[in-house]
């Protein structure tokens, strides 16, 4: 099973220090809207989202189909597909892909027995 790319999402109480903070450490902002509360910022293969008032805590992210630069993969394992192996496995999912949804763009989400929560958010088709 390829889960993609991995990268944290954060939910920080101020994305302007957030982002100062993460550039001190030699991330740089590849993409997003400040002004919509949410940036991404890359260092070598690390990603960190930078969320403001969107999530209640942080959130680990993969992304089927996609490498650490937001590039679409050769192959990949359909997110539909993780979640099946992912019930079939006992995991209890915290928000599930509508049946409906056959193909292209879908998300559903778990929490680890820390409480932690996985986010399985595939963009592509």
């Amino acid at each position: 099973m390829q889960l993609g790319n991995f990268s944290i999402s954060l939910a920080v109480k101020d994305i302007q220090k957030s982002k100062e903070f993460y550039e001190t450490l030699g991330f740089t902002v590849i993409h997003g809207e400040q002004s919509q509360g949410w940036l991404i910022l890359k260092n070598g293969d690390t990603n960190v989202g930078l969320f403001q008032g969107m999530f209640d805590s942080n959130i680990l992210t993969f992304n089927p189909g996609w490498d650490s630069n937001g590039n679409e993969t050769k192959e990949f394992t359909d997110v539909r597909e993780i979640q099946k192996k992912v019930k079939d496995a006992g995991i209890a999912i915290q928000s599930e892909i509508d049946p409906a949804q056959t193909s292209g763009p879908a998300s559903f989400s778990i929490v680890d027995p820390d409480g932690n929560q996985i986010l399985i958010d595939q963009h592509r088709s």
